[in-house]
């Protein structure tokens, strides 16, 4: 039983790793893959967004998965997956292995959330189940600790090669410093290498789930199945009940018919309470949860928060919520469902208001700079380095005392790009503007859906004579540190908002407030709807906050966060303490 619920455990860890392990890789990807591989803020934020793509693909046909292969297969399938994309990623030379090595990850990690859980409820005891859902979520937030720690590993390792480089003449200096923040996201990844061995060999040596082999007919194999985690006489009466389970009993199967089963789909017992679960999984994302989590350390150095100070504000973020997740389970059937998501969701909107007014502030002193940098454009591109010359004709000659950050928006037609520059990064790259680094190939899908005049995709033509306009060229001072930590704070009360309220009472409201009848289908669009919102917000994040600024995000998730608020206040029943089959029937009223 310990081995079972450590091989699960390490499956929740995994889950964790794939969601935040981004966020202390990211800074030094941007740093150089961006300048390496000519990387746009769309292609970045794709990077990001993949994971959640990959667990959207993967969630749809992982229960079906599960039930073809067994629930054990199945794990061993995720965590190969999960370890096969670690060499990719951090082996990539180019944008699309990178993007597929994160794409796998979330094919795996979608898995892993979806049979992992199932292969509890099926093996654990009933006394043992809630020990058991209570360590896989634990282990998540665990697992997003371990990925912020060793972000933090990295980030003070890149920290001591920039002060190791600075005797060194510029051009070693920026090699140097670049090899360092190269080196840095690659180890990141390589790091998780270990727990997705662990878990793929652990789950080779568990058992299969005894209620699936019982369906398919191998009574022998569920009992001894059983005999590994129940004493023999738990066991075969467990087994007894798995049987009498799975007969053909024709008196339900008649009630079924003429009773519940008849009620057409549209009726209002199973209408609203599947359009609520929709509308409340679908606002869960919206509050920029998955973001927040994957771009912590952009945010907070954006913020004013320096490199490895970010990652340990990173480390405490994620040491919060899985401090708050364990305060959460305990009071989840104390206090009920609605009061822990109005509560949580109302410390979510103030933190979101202050983080957006302190970056309304910071965002206030910009300074326009589009007239300089149009005049300097040349044969349609533009190159400049932020040092003293430049800032002195951008008139910010006392970056030596406040460090100044240029933020540049351009487009060549349809095809957009953001980039930025901070006067005190030691290797001081090139900001280069160019046709051949912005406007991208035609792909296959562009081509298939522009033949069918549907045009999701840019259209290289419309790019190759279009020129270069600068939308937007601000130049400002970087935040102070206390400014940092002022944003670091909100962070603190965003996170624990979330995770006492919304973290965990959304997954319990999901399952039941959906009907018998539509549950597993429901859900499974609910759940589809959920990953597609924060998809969408991951996948937009960095082209949006470098055209419209960090408050304008900050402000749109807190406008539906009070939705969220309004919605748990005035539409979701209290479901703590009842039946399922209460639940329905108020809904059915």
């Amino acid at each position: 039983m310990g081995f079972l619920l450590f091989i699960a455990g390490m499956g929740g860890l995994l889950y964790g790793i794939d969601v935040g392990i981004i966020a202390g890789a990211l800074p030094y990807l941007e740093s150089t893959a961006s300048v390496a591989w000519r990387l746009s803020a769309q292609q970045l934020s794709f990077i990001v967004a993949a994971v959640l793509l990959g667990s959207v693909l993967s969630s749809l046909f992982a229960g079906a998965l599960a039930d073809w292969i067994g629930r054990r297969w199945a794990m061993v399938l995720s965590g190969v997956l999960f370890t096969l994309s670690i060499p990719l990623i951090a082996l990539a030379d180019g944008y699309i292995p990178l993007l597929l090595g994160r794409l796998l990850q979330g094919v795996s990690g979608g898995l892993i959330g979806v049979i992992v859980p199932l292969y509890l409820a099926e093996c654990l005891h009933a006394r043992q189940r809630g020990r058991g859902a209570a360590l896989f979520q634990l282990l998540l937030t665990i697992g997003l600790v371990a990925a912020a720690v060793i972000g933090l590993m990295q980030a003070n390792s890149v920290e001591s090669a920039t002060a190791a480089a600075q005797h060194l003449a510029e051009s070693e200096r920026t090699a140097a410093v670049f090899a360092a923040k190269d080196h840095a996201w690659r180890s990141i990844f390589w790091w998780c290498l270990t727990p997705g061995l662990i878990f793929t060999l652990g789950a080779l040596l568990l058992a299969e789930s005894p209620r699936w082999l019982a369906r398919r007919g191998r009574i022998e194999e569920a009992r001894t199945a059983l005999l590994r985690t129940r004493p023999a006489d738990e066991a075969e009466a467990e087994l007894r009940e798995i049987q009498q389970a799975l007969a053909p009993d024709t008196s339900t199967a008649n009630a079924a018919v003429t009773g519940r089963a008849a009620d057409p789909l549209i009726s209002r017992r199973y209408m609203l309470p599947f359009l609520l679960a929709c509308l409340i999984l679908a606002l869960n994302q919206a509050t920029g949860i998955n973001s927040v989590l994957a771009y912590v350390v952009n945010i907070l150095n954006q913020a004013g928060l320096p490199g490895a100070t970010a990652n340990a504000g990173d480390v405490a973020l994620k040491v919060l919520n899985a401090l708050m997740t364990i305060v959460a389970v305990v009071l989840v059937d104390r206090k009920g469902r609605k009061f822990l998501l109005m509560l949580g969701t109302g410390c979510i909107v103030t933190a979101l208001l202050a983080a957006g007014l302190l970056f309304r502030s910071a965002e206030a002193e910009q300074r326009d700079v589009r007239p300089m940098l149009q005049a300097q454009i040349q044969s349609d591109s533009l190159s400049l380095r932020l040092d003293a010359a430049t800032l002195q004709s951008f008139g910010a000659a006392n970056a030596a005392q406040a460090p100044v950050q240029l933020t540049v928006a351009y487009s060549y037609g349809p095809f957009t790009n953001v980039q930025t520059r901070r006067s005190d990064d030691a290797a001081l790259p090139l900001l280069h503007l160019s046709r051949e680094d912005t406007v991208q190939a035609d792909s296959v899908i562009g081509v298939f859906f522009r033949k069918l005049h549907l045009n999701p995709f840019a259209d290289p033509a419309e790019g190759l004579n279009a020129p270069l306009r600068i939308e937007r060229a601000d130049i400002a001072a970087v935040p102070s540190t206390s400014h940092g930590w002022q944003v670091a704070l909100a962070m603190c009360l965003f996170v624990a908002g979330f995770a006492v309220g919304p973290g965990v009472c959304v997954w319990l409201a999901l399952s039941e407030l959906m009907p018998t009848r539509i549950r597993s289908n429901g859900m499974s669009i609910a759940l589809l709807i959920n990953q597609f919102v924060s998809t969408m917000i991951a996948a937009t994040f960095l082209p949006t906050v470098g055209q419209y600024g960090y408050a304008t995000m900050f402000f749109w998730w807190a406008g539906s966060t009070l939705l969220y608020f309004l919605t748990a206040a005035f539409l979701l029943p209290e479901t703590k303490g009842k039946t399922l089959e209460e639940i329905e029937a108020r809904f059915a009223r």
